[in-house]
């Protein structure tokens, strides 16, 4: 098992910051490949980003790319999300997951069943 905290959302304005971070405990970190992914009201739930099990390789939704960067300090267990010039269509639930798909960490998967576990997720509000 592997459980996963996210923290660092909050209310912002529109255009402003935010830093997304998700702790991981149970299973060695640096075994799973990990995601971001959002829900807003009424939708369903999107990809955000993806990172490899060594953080070698990142991929981006299209609706973020270029705003949001994806990290991971596997010293640390830990998984970030920084989120720049942030619009009121990035509001949502974010959540953070892990892919245990090992020889999949390089590879692009974008589907919220292909990935093992999740955190509980936390709010992010972008006022206009």
């Amino acid at each position: 098992q592997v459980q996963l905290v996210e923290s660092g959302g909050g209310l912002v304005q529109a255009g402003g910051s935010l830093r997304l971070s998700c702790a991981a405990s149970g299973r060695t970190f640096s075994n799973y490949a990990m995601g971001w992914f959002r829900q807003a009201p009424g939708r369903e739930r999107e990809f955000v980003a993806r990172i490899s099990r060594s953080g070698g390789r990142v991929y981006y939704a299209d609706s973020v790319k270029g705003r949001f960067t994806i990290s991971r300090d596997n010293a640390k267990n830990t998984m970030y999300l920084q989120m720049n010039s942030l619009k009121p269509e990035d509001r949502a639930v974010y959540y953070c997951a892990a892919d245990g798909a090992a020889l999949l960490s390089y590879t692009l998967r974008s589907a919220p069943d292909e990935y093992d576990y999740w955190g509980q997720g936390t709010q992010v509000t972008v006022s206009s």
